[in-house]
């Protein structure tokens, strides 16, 4: 808690100089110019995965109507390549835990263009092991400036992470899920029927649709992915 507080406090009244480009940032994280250079994804998504789909409409992509993820919607600010991918990192393993409050203001900017449907907030549960390794849960310090933002309530004691599974990014496509089976656990029956599950990155999915059919198990009818980055195909 006291690391915690001691970066909210550099964040907000100390100067600050751009993460990337290292010019004065007026108390933010990132300069404008490199606030620009993040990279945009195309508006030809599919809003039930995320994915670029090739689409007008609005329509579900062939993958979604095959496959019927068990999520509804997904959100995120960016696509997960440099230097969104290089901020991760550094939140994630060096600690600079004020690029959290960062990503969550910009992911609310994203979603205040979109009517989202959501009552509550979960943020991606760590396990205990991981959690004492990194200090912090990315995503539950993403979600708070979120929650802030839109008047939600945050959920952070109703499912756990009961396996210590290893990170996705270690495993092949075809593995993830076989990974993620079992590794959550409902402790607390949701009081939400809108619930949006925050990460900071989605790449296969298979994390937010683990969590997302435990919730639907549980009676939530309208579950949103809300990230930071989406991880995109690599072109052919």
């Amino acid at each position: 808690m006291v690391y915690q507080w001691l970066n909210s406090f550099i964040s907000t009244w100390l100067p600050q100089s751009c993460v990337l480009c290292g010019l004065s940032s007026h108390r933010q994280a990132l300069c404008p110019d490199c606030l620009q250079d993040l990279p945009r994804l195309s508006p030809d998504l599919c809003p039930r995965c995320g994915l670029p789909a090739g689409l007008s409409n609005a329509q579900d992509c062939g993958h979604c109507l095959q496959l019927q993820p068990a999520y509804h919607r997904v959100y995120s600010a960016f696509g997960y390549a440099p230097p969104v991918s290089q901020l991760v990192a550094r939140l994630k393993f060096r600690g600079q835990i004020q690029l959290a409050r960062l990503f969550g203001e910009l992911l609310a900017q994203r979603l205040a263009e979109h009517t989202i449907q959501a009552d509550a907030l979960l943020p991606v549960p760590l396990h205990p092991n991981r959690l004492r390794q990194r200090g912090f849960n990315q995503a539950l310090e993403i979600a708070r400036p979120l929650a802030q933002a839109f008047g939600l309530p945050l959920l952070t004691g109703g499912v756990h992470r009961q396996r210590d599974t290893e990170p996705q990014s270690t495993r092949a496509a075809s593995q993830r899920g076989h990974n993620l089976r079992d590794a959550f656990r409902l402790v607390q029956l949701p009081a939400y029927e809108r619930i949006a599950i925050v990460d900071d990155v989605m790449t296969s999915g298979h994390t937010a649709n683990e969590l997302a059919k435990l919730l639907r198990e549980a009676g939530v009818k309208e579950i949103e992915v809300w990230c930071v980055a989406r991880a995109l195909p690599h072109p052919h």
